[in-house]
């Protein structure tokens, strides 16, 4: 006989209502939107009429977790941006100058004078006054080599040392090129990332292509060139020594120095030294604050790394002065009056209060450590996107509608069965959608529907076996049993197959594909689930209460 237990019926049905429950935001998709922004807006403090009235349209005892749209259905900006990784050599050579002066100094009785040479962008040439002394010389630069820091680099060092007549030249070696490569493309992710995510986008795409390339989708940005503005901003941040001041702006800088304007006095320049004291890099909090004077100015903490360089220098330069440099401009240049422990400071300026916290959220988020160079940009407009989704919703009622017809038509009172199933079926599907945050793209849309048409695959499995059965001259109850029972196998093996295809798709794709296996594997969870347990438990308490001598199926 058809066995259900109590608890059994009780928790299908739960589980039924919490999916439902979850997918109802969905149905009214503006609303709730509205009313999660205002929430979050509220959080941090901007609880503005306008907000309380927005956060008011959705009850807040209700779920309002929402199916996140893709670039496709909501429109945004797509960019494809290069990573000019060869900046990264320049800035490591020009910040390996001052450690091979610092070593060849104390050698200058042997090797003469030691001066840096016109280089390549990945080269640092240095000449040297007594040709005698080269082989001391070489080896001295040589003992300065570090192991690679990567796992294919294991027993290599970071620079190679050679020599052209009177000239030392260092540059990185293969190894730490590769190293220097694939840690300078995390970072530029991560930034990436950091960046777009500290101006509220919803379910960016940033995921890296090839060797050197990154893809970024940013859902509801107004255009490519607006995503552009939050990405390029570099906000490169260094604090460094000072050489002189001048009002020329083509003065001779000297090796290993660059002249900088001042950001604050027009007409006026700074000769500075290009290897930092400290750079950006090394901050782990910048935050909007006020000076004493009541000016707006961004207040900054050093890591401890940071903190221990930093306060080594002004321990041992007191009375000279440093630059604050942002973006190749001075900040300010104060004097060194004391040591300065604890790795925090202030940056003041001519600064408004919106500029301060917009400078702060770039500190922050760090400096690019490369140029990115855009291949493609494009803009998707919200009309296209509506466009998407009301094809997709088309497609999905002509799928729905032809698939209860058939049902109806082929299966009768149990196919009816089936497509109450179905629909609950896919009320759960966004249900799991909205719960877990994932993101509809118009590939999603088509594994829904090719859902809609798996779902009845597992209901016609049992209700042909079922047929089978009473073909056998068994009764109602048995044939409802063993139909169940001897299918289940089948469904499982042409389920599991199909979800571990949907597997392989999301973690071997990307953007559109892994969004099309995401639904189609949630798909196959939920169609699983109604076909073995709600149809099961429909048919169960139509039989309990009809008790039929026959059926037909």
């Amino acid at each position: 006989m058809l066995q259900f237990e109590s608890w059994k019926r009780v928790l299908i049905w739960i589980t039924c209502l919490v999916g439902l429950l979850l997918a109802v935001p969905n149905g009214f998709y503006t609303r709730v939107e509205q009313h999660n922004d205002a929430v979050a807006a509220i959080e941090l403090g901007a609880g503005t009429p306008e907000n309380q009235e927005m956060a008011a349209q959705w009850p807040s005892y209700l779920p309002s977790s929402l199916v996140n749209l893709g670039l496709d259905l909501r429109g945004g900006a797509h960019l494809l941006a290069e990573v000019q990784v060869a900046d990264v050599y320049q800035a490591r050579m020009e910040a390996t100058w001052p450690e091979v002066r610092d070593a060849l100094r104390p050698l200058r009785s042997t090797v003469g004078t030691i001066r840096k040479q016109p280089s390549p962008v990945d080269e640092l040439r240095v000449r040297i006054g007594d040709v005698a002394g080269m082989q001391l010389a070489l080896e001295t630069v040589r003992a300065l080599a570090r192991p690679v820091q990567s796992l294919t680099g294991i027993g290599a060092f970071d620079i190679a040392v050679s020599a052209v007549d009177d000239v030392i030249v260092v540059t990185l070696s293969e190894a730490e090129k590769l190293a220097t490569d694939e840690r300078t493309m995390q970072q530029s992710l991560e930034i990436v990332r950091r960046r777009i995510d500290e101006v509220g986008t919803r379910e960016p795409t940033i995921q890296r292509q090839g060797t050197d390339r990154i893809l970024i989708q940013v859902p509801g940005i107004g255009s490519a060139a607006e995503l552009k503005a939050i990405i390029g901003t570099t906000a490169r941040l260094t604090f460094n020594p000072v050489v002189n001041r001048t009002n020329d702006g083509n003065a001779i800088a000297g090796a290993g120095n660059s002249v900088i304007p001042s950001i604050d006095e027009p007409g006026q320049f700074y000769v500075i030294e290009n290897a930092p004291v400290v750079a950006g890099d090394d901050l782990v909090d910048a935050q909007p604050s006020f000076d004493q004077n009541g000016g707006a100015a961004v207040s900054f903490r050093f890591n401890t790394a940071g903190a221990r360089r930093f306060g080594n220098y002004t321990a041992d330069n007191i009375g000279s002065p440093f630059a604050i440099v942002l973006d190749n401009e001075v900040v300010s240049a104060p004097v060194i009056q004391s040591h300065i422990a604890g790795g925090s400071g202030i940056i003041t300026g001519r600064f408004s209060v919106e500029e301060t916290t917009n400078l702060a959220v770039l500190l922050r988020a760090g400096a690019l450590p490369a140029k990115l160079t855009f291949l493609e940009e494009r803009t998707v407009g919200p009309e296209l996107g509506q466009d998407s989704i009301d094809a997709g919703k088309v497609a999905t009622m002509v799928a729905f509608v032809a698939v209860l017809v058939f049902m109806f038509l082929s299966y009768g009172l149990f196919g009816v069965f089936a497509n109450i199933a179905l629909i609950i079926n896919v009320g759960l599907i966004f249900g799991l959608l909205s719960l877990v945050g994932a993101t509809l793209t118009l590939p999603g849309i088509a594994g829904i529907v090719l859902t809609v048409g798996m779902a009845v695959d597992a209901n016609v499995l049992v209700f042909e076996r079922i047929r089978e059965e009473l073909k056998t001259s068994k009764g109602p109850a048995r044939a409802i049993e063993l139909g169940y029972e001897k299918a289940l196998s089948a469904i499982l093996d042409a389920n599991v197959t199909t979800f571990i295809t949907a597997v392989i798709l999301f973690v071997m794709g990307s953007g559109p594909v892994r969004g099309f296996a995401i639904t189609l594997g949630l798909g196959i969870i939920t169609s699983v689930f109604t076909a073995i347990f709600v149809t099961r438990l429909m048919v169960v308490i139509w039989f309990e209460r009809r008790r039929p001598k026959t059926i037909e199926v």
